[in-house]
C-alpha cells in the first residue's frame, strides 16, 4: 500500500513545484525584458532625429506609466507590511532610467516651444 501512496503523494507535489519554478522564471524574463524593450524605439529615435509629436507623447506617456507604476510600490511598501519585491523594484528603476533622458530633451522642447529632437 505505501508503494503506491508514496508516488501518488510525492509526484503532483513535484509537478507544482516544477510547474511554480517555470512561472518565477518567466515572470522574472518579462520583467526584465520590459525593463530594456525600449531601447530599440530610443535608439531608433535619437537616430532619425526627426520625432512626430505622437510617437513623442506615446514615449512620455510609457515612461509616466512606469513612473507612476514606482509611485504605487513606494505606497504599498508604506502601508502594506512585508511588501518587499527587489526584481520588480529594480527592474522598474533600471527602465525608468532609460526614460529620464527623452523626459530631459521632451520636457526642453516643450517649454522651449521646439520641435523634440535629440541629440545624436
Amino acid at each position: 500500500m505505501i508503494v503506491l501512496t508514496v508516488p501518488s503523494d510525492v509526484l503532483p507535489l513535484s509537478k507544482a513545484l516544477l510547474l511554480d519554478m517555470i512561472g518565477q522564471v518567466m515572470w522574472t524574463f518579462s520583467l526584465y525584458l520590459e525593463a530594456v524593450v525600449i531601447l530599440p524605439q530610443l535608439v531608433l529615435l535619437q537616430r532619425t532625429r526627426n520625432i512626430d509629436n505622437l510617437t513623442g507623447q506615446y514615449v512620455l506617456l510609457l515612461g509616466a506609466y512606469r513612473a507612476l507604476y514606482i509611485l504605487n510600490w513606494i505606497y504599498r511598501y508604506f502601508t502594506e507590511p512585508h511588501f518587499v519585491r527587489w526584481i520588480t523594484w529594480i527592474s522598474g528603476l533600471v527602465q525608468t532610467l532609460f526614460y529620464a533622458d527623452f523626459f530631459y530633451y521632451y520636457f526642453q522642447s516643450w517649454k522651449n516651444n521646439v520641435k523634440l529632437q535629440l541629440p545624436a
